[in-house]
């Protein structure tokens, strides 16, 4: 099975203390993920992220249909970096990587997703032809939502 990855950086002109709180707070999610996928937190993840926190969603990310999706956040060095996984939802594999490097003018933030499709050359085609724009479409909206949130 192939598996895909997406690389994307933005400088924020925030302080890396600041791009931290936002970023690792789940419920901030939401604000940054385009509203025709109706992202919904399900459970409460708590206030600060950890090591082996779960959290649930409802998302439609295709055709208004919801699912549920479970990931877990599996590595924090606070102020540098987390990792998020799916443990359970629409991918055979998702592994996000974000990291943040403070910088003379802000901070860099750089997002490292690898990820597979379940169905073998079907996910295949459903990547080339549906998710790899869908997910690209994602990542866009939350690089101008950032934009706009954070100029300065």
């Amino acid at each position: 099975m192939k598996m895909y990855q997406l690389e994307r950086t933005q400088f924020l002109p925030i302080s890396i203390d600041y791009a931290w709180k936002f970023f690792s707070k789940a419920e901030n999610l939401q604000s940054i993920t385009p509203n025709y996928m109706n992202f919904k937190i399900t459970n409460s993840p708590g206030k600060d992220i950890y090591s082996g926190q779960l959290i649930t969603y409802k998302v439609s990310p295709l055709f208004s249909v919801p699912i549920s999706w479970v990931t877990e956040i599996t590595h924090v060095i606070d102020g540098h970096y987390f990792v998020d996984e799916q443990r359970f939802g629409p991918f055979k594999f998702w592994h996000h990587q974000h990291h943040f490097v403070e910088t003379d003018s802000g901070t860099k933030m750089t997002d490292l997703l690898h990820y597979r499709l379940p169905f073998s050359v079907v996910g295949q085609a459903t990547h080339k032809l549906i998710v790899k724009k869908s997910i690209n479409d994602i990542f866009d909206h939350r690089h101008q939502v950032l934009k706009a949130r954070f100029a300065e």
